[in-house]
């Protein structure tokens, strides 16, 4: 694994999954000797997307074309 000239490396993706490290989760380096590990952050809520929950719960029935226009409308 190499380091970016920024500084930055990526976590495998199967890491990832085993950890449940998602875009947005916080984590701490924690060094013991001369070994350092990266941790989830303790007390971090797993991370959501902000409308993921909103998904499929639209009730109204009107087409795209619909709620734009009404959106552009003047009143």
């Amino acid at each position: 694994m190499r380091i970016t000239s920024k500084g930055q490396v990526t976590i495998p993706q199967h890491i990832r999954e085993k950890l449940g490290i998602t875009p947005a989760t916080e984590v701490d380096f924690v060094e013991e000797g001369d070994r350092i590990f990266l941790v989830k952050r303790k007390g971090a809520k797993p991370a959501t997307r902000k409308f993921a929950k909103l998904r499929g719960v639209a009730t109204v029935k009107m087409t795209t074309d619909e709620i734009m226009a009404l959106t552009r409308s003047d009143g």
